[in-house]
């Protein structure tokens, strides 16, 4: 399948602001049955600099500095992929999830591709009992990885709310546990965290997922939104396998990977310090746009 996908962040503020530094993260990941085809991103008011880079994780990483004074700042990012993946079965077979857990803390690779980075606690990832006992009801002894994943994932879907008003960013992980509620960063953070706990390798993706209307409504423009989902590396065989706790789907053509990482402030699709007063206003449009 091939996407066109843009993606427009802006701000707006009360008082002049004389200068901003960002981080952008706005450049869709080619590998793992992806492929960029194109992407550009127009910056009002045109940055003083701009520097690219990759992180450690791969992700493209784009600096921007703004020395203009501006009262409101438009990020236009729009990119063409090409995505062509599939996900095993939910009932596959796949190895004991204990088995993958010792192979994955034996790993001798420190690259960003090695599961033994991802086993341990981050920034918006601590690791608490609470949250590994639930993740561990799905992975009683000698199980397979794949169907224990499957079943933390239909978990979450099933006893989590999602509510877009339930949380922000910095709410903590043991909140978001307790109250039940989020958003899909919060379900992919809380999976994670299960997973981890049992010593089993996670990362964070953010990325889009194409939505559909329902029947006889038209497509909205800039409805849709980022989302987040989980990777978990499930032994030599199969790899890392994508599952979204959100809709309780393994990922495939529908997601398109933007970031990956330990957590969400690996993978912020923009972030940065500004110089300025008073109060500012973000919002933020995507539209996912299926063109073959």
């Amino acid at each position: 399948m091939i996407y066109d996908i843009r993606h427009v962040t802006s701000y707006s503020y009360e008082s002049a602001v004389s200068f901003a530094r960002c981080s952008l993260r706005l450049e869709p990941r080619s590998g793992g049955g992806q492929e960029l085809v194109s992407h550009t991103v127009d910056i009002r008011p045109r940055p003083t600099d701009r520097a690219v880079r990759r992180d450690f994780f791969g992700t493209h990483t784009e600096s921007i500095l703004i020395e203009t004074p501006h009262r409101n700042l438009r990020i236009d990012s729009r990119s063409r992929v090409s995505v062509s993946r599939s996900a095993p079965g939910r009932d596959a077979q796949s190895r004991a999830w204990e088995s993958v857990r010792d192979v994955a803390i034996a790993a001798t690779s420190l690259g960003p591709a090695s599961p033994i980075g991802y086993v341990f606690a981050s920034p918006l990832v601590p690791l608490q009992r609470p949250v590994t006992s639930y993740a561990s009801a799905s992975f009683p002894p000698g199980s397979g990885i794949l169907a224990g994943a499957v079943d933390l994932m239909h978990r979450i879907r099933t006893d989590f709310r999602y509510d877009a008003k339930a949380t922000v960013i910095s709410t903590p992980l043991n909140e978001v546990f307790e109250k039940r509620h989020g958003v899909c960063q919060d379900f992919a953070h809380v999976m994670i965290a299960g997973l981890r706990g049992l010593g089993l390798p996670a990362a964070y993706v953010s990325g889009y997922l194409r939505t559909i209307p329902p029947p006889g409504k038209p497509r909205l423009q800039g409805a849709d939104a980022t989302h987040a989902w989980v990777s978990l590396w499930c032994g030599e065989g199969l790899g890392w396998i994508g599952f979204d706790p959100t809709n309780d789907i393994l990922v495939e053509n529908d997601h398109i990977v933007l970031a990956v990482g330990q957590d969400f402030s690996d993978v912020s699709p923009v972030d940065g310090i500004i110089v300025g007063s008073r109060k500012q206003k973000l919002n933020v449009a995507v539209d996912v746009l299926l063109v073959e």
